[in-house]
C-alpha cells in the first residue's frame, strides 16, 4: 500500500506523522508524509519551538508527487490535526487530487476537535470545516467519544445512543467509523472501549484502562486501523489488530514511565502484539 499522510510533525517524540508513519511502515506499507507543522516537540510540554508550515506546502508536495507520475498508485490519504481552515482546505484538495488519479483510493479523516474534560481545543472554524466538508469527503473517520457526540449532535452514553450517533455520521458519507476512548454506562471504571462500525455492524473491544496515556495514541491507532482495514476489508479484524498493537505500545510506555510513546523500543507490538482482544457485537 502507498499512503499519503498529511499531519503535524515533531522532531522529538511521537505525535502526528511522528506517531503514524513508522507504524504503517513497520507493517510493510510505503508512506508519503507531508508535514503541516514542524515543531521540536508536542505542545503538551507547554513549551516548544518550530513553526506552522504554510498550507501551500501541501499543494506543492502533492503536485511534486504527481510530477513523478505516481499519484495514481496512492491507495489512501490519512489526515489528522488540521491546525487551520487553510490547512484543512488544502488537505481536501489533496484528497480530490488523489481520487482523481485513482478512483479506488480512500480517505481516512481523524476529525481532531476536542476531548471529554477538555472540550473543543482546535482553532475557530476547524470544527465547522470538519463537519461540513471533511466528513462528506471521508470514507473512514476515527473520532473519539467527544467528537462522536459533537459531530452527531447527540449524547452518547449507552449502546443505543452509540448506534444512533453512528447512524447519523454514516448518513453523511463515511462508510467505516472507528470510535476511540469510548466510555459508556456499562463500561467498567477500570476499562475503556473502542468501537468500529460498517454496514450496520458495530463491534466493540474493551481493554484495561491505563493510568496515563502519552500523547499520540490517537494518531497511532487511526493509522493502524486505516491500513489494517485497507488490507483486510474487515472492520472486526482491523479493530482487533489496531487496538492490540496500541495497547501494547501504551502498556510498555506507561511501565517505563515514558512521557512519549515507545514506538521504536516496542515496535514488535505492531507485528506480533503481546495481548489480543476480541471484538464483540455492540
Amino acid at each position: 500500500m502507498n499512503i499519503l499522510s498529511i499531519q503535524s510533525h515533531v522532531a522529538y517524540g511521537h505525535v502526528g506523522n511522528s506517531a503514524a508513519v513508522f507504524p504503517m511502515q513497520r507493517l510493510g506499507h510505503e508512506v508519503w508524509p507531508i508535514h503541516t507543522v514542524q515543531f521540536s516537540n508536542h505542545t503538551g510540554y507547554g513549551a516548544w519551538r518550530g513553526e506552522v508550515l504554510p498550507a501551500s506546502i501541501i499543494d506543492e508536495c502533492v503536485e511534486g508527487i504527481a510530477e513523478r507520475g505516481v499519484l495514481a498508485t496512492c491507495d489512501g490519504v490519512l489526515s489528522g490535526y488540521m491546525g487551520s481552515a487553510a490547512t484543512g482546505a488544502a488537505i481536501l484538495r489533496a484528497v480530490q487530487r488523489v481520487k482523481a488519479a485513482n478512483p479506488h483510493a480512500l480517505y481516512c479523516c481523524d476529525p481532531v476537535i476536542g476531548g471529554i474534560g477538555r472540550g473543543v481545543f482546535v482553532r475557530e472554524g476547524i470544527p465547522e470545516l470538519i463537519a461540513s466538508l471533511a466528513l462528506p469527503a471521508a470514507d473512514i473517520i476515527t473520532p473519539n467519544h467527544f467528537e462522536l457526540e459533537f459531530l452527531s449532535g447527540s449524547r452518547v452514553g449507552n449502546a443505543g445512543e452509540v448506534r444512533a450517533g453512528l447512524a447519523k455520521l454514516h448518513g453523511r458519507r463515511p462508510k467505516v467509523i472507528l470510535v476511540t476512548s469510548l466510555h459508556l454506562e456499562d463500561t467498567p471504571a477500570e476499562a475503556i472501549d473502542v468501537a468500529a462500525s460498517e454496514a450496520g455492524a458495530i463491534w466493540r473491544v474493551r481493554t484495561p484502562r491505563l493510568d496515563v496515556a502519552p500523547n499520540g495514541a490517537g494518531d497511532c491507532v487511526a493509522a493502524l486501523f486505516f491500513v489494517h482495514w485497507l488490507t483486510t476489508r474487515s472492520v472486526k479484524a482491523a479493530l482487533e489488530r489496531a487496538v492490540a498493537s496500541v495497547f501494547g505500545i501504551l502498556a510498555r510506555s506507561v511501565a517505563a514511565k515514558s512521557r512519549e510513546l515507545m514506538l521504536i523500543a516496542a515496535q514488535d507490538e505492531f507485528v506480533t502484539p503481546t495481548r489480543r482482544f476480541e471484538a464483540l457485537p455492540l
